[in-house]
């Protein structure tokens, strides 16, 4: 297999470590390669968070820009400011609620590296089935509908039943699924 690059980003307190440990451990549970970093500033007061991951014979944990197949971001904003990360041909999965998505001043960038964008309003989601915090598992619920990647969505699903604490369990499920389901329905 070739390695699938990925970048999460997003602000400290969104979950962005939860979502990379998630898709590491189905990872692993695969049997593939894993090696990643984090790289984030203030992120206990809502700074910057950048995970890293490699699924496949990475040697580094961080990946270069321009060489990520795939970016989860949890905010807009950090999803434009880490698309530098995006190599040519690659997809981004955006939590948001913008009218406009992308904006209008990346499009032609966008274009002409033929990046793929999709969004959600993951957090929407996540606060309408009485999680706000768990926009990070709707975002992944939104991507696993997509099929990219090494890890599919029975295997995330059966990761995040795994690894969550008891009394979120339920809860992160329906995230994770519900917003997995509204992608198809958007999809077919």
């Amino acid at each position: 297999m070739e390695t699938v690059n990925m970048i999460l980003c997003g602000l400290g307190g969104q979950g962005i470590l939860f979502v990379t440990k998630v898709l590491a451990r189905a990872a692993v549970d695969k049997g593939f390669h894993v090696i990643g970093a984090e790289t984030h500033g203030m992120a206990q007061r809502g700074g910057s968070v950048v995970s890293h991951l490699r699924i496949g014979s990475g040697q580094s944990s961080l990946v270069r820009a321009g060489e990520a197949h795939i970016l989860l971001a949890l905010e807009e904003n950090e999803g434009y400011r880490n698309l530098s990360f995006l190599a040519p041909g690659s997809t981004m999965y955006v939590n948001t609620e913008s009218e406009i998505f992308p904006r209008k001043e990346v499009q032609p960038y966008l274009a002409e590296a033929s990046i793929q964008c999709k969004g959600a309003p993951a957090g929407r989601i996540a606060l309408d089935l009485g999680a706000p915090l768990s926009s990070n598992l709707a975002l992944l619920g939104f991507f696993s509908a997509f099929r990219q990647g090494p890890i599919r969505h029975g295997e995330l699903r059966n990761t995040i039943d795994t690894i969550s604490p008891d009394r979120f369990k339920e809860k992160n499920l329906k995230v994770f699924d519900t917003c997995h389901e509204w992608a198809l329905k958007r999809s077919a």
